[in-house]
């Protein structure tokens, strides 16, 4: 599993037997979200420095520069090829390819996590403008407000169930949007900040504030499992056997059995 550490200026590699290995890529540089890229590096966010990182399985480390206060945030594969991440402080949605080559798109609303959905568009979460924002590949822009005033949503995963699923931090709840379908939101026993799909059914939340991280079936079921205290869940990740891991601000990785 590869985690950001955000305030220690590194990415880090953890393998199943708690050996850890840190890659430094800069003071105040910030690595927030890191995601597997088309040619098999993971990509990563300097929201700091205004860069896109990039570091190989061997621990090989390039960037490419943003303008100033850009803020970069989340990053995800998309269906094309390239990666695709959000400015939140330019409020722009963001394309690069592996040869670096970036273009961007105003969206404005502070554009927080971003995914491919089930219908190879590109979903984010537009944190200060409570919506929901759908984007296809020729930069053709969509948006959904939520039902929940301030709400900010923050994380957001498309799911196996043919649906985005989406936290609203602010408002203590999980969305979920068939791509066919109604928005639908439930309450949940914490502040949800990052999502997951369950390899299963599902996805995995992390809540702030609670010390805990969620189980959400598709069926609406939920199932909390208890943290020690102090420990601020922040990212998630399901490992190659099917096993949720959660970053925590306490400055630990967990895995959970499977």
């Amino acid at each position: 599993m590869w985690v950001t550490l955000v305030h220690g200026g590194a990415v880090a590699r953890v393998d199943v037997d708690g050996e850890v290995t840190v890659h430094p890529v800069g003071p105040d540089s910030r690595p927030s979200v890191i995601a597997t890229g088309p040619d098999g590096a993971l990509w990563f966010t300097l929201s700091g420095d205004d860069r896109i990182g990039r570091v190989t399985v061997a621990g090989d480390i390039s960037a490419f520069e943003l303008p100033d206060d850009t803020g970069p945030f989340g990053i995800t594969a998309g269906g094309d090829g390239a990666l695709w991440f959000t400015a939140m402080t330019s409020g722009e949605i963001g394309r690069i390819t592996v040869d670096g080559d970036i273009s961007r798109w105003p969206v404005g609303g502070m554009p927080s996590m971003i995914a491919k959905g089930p219908d190879n568009a590109l979903w984010f979460t537009l944190n200060k403008a409570n919506a929901i924002g759908r984007m296809d590949a020729d930069g053709s822009i969509t948006t959904r407000q939520l039902p929940t005033p301030a709400a900010g949503p923050v994380g957001i995963v498309a799911t196996h169930d043919d649906a985005v699923w989406f936290t609203e931090i602010l408002a203590d709840k999980l969305g979920r949007i068939p791509v066919d379908g109604a928005l639908q939101e439930m309450e949940l026993p914490g502040k949800p900040h990052a999502v997951v799909a369950d390899p299963d059914d599902g996805v995995w939340v992390s809540l702030w504030g609670s010390d805990q991280i969620a189980r959400v079936t598709n069926d609406g079921e939920i199932v909390t499992v208890d943290l020690p205290a102090g420990s601020e869940p922040h990212g998630l990740a399901i490992g190659s056997d099917g096993a949720p891991w959660v970053a925590l601000e306490s400055g630990f990785v967990v895995r959970l059995p499977v």
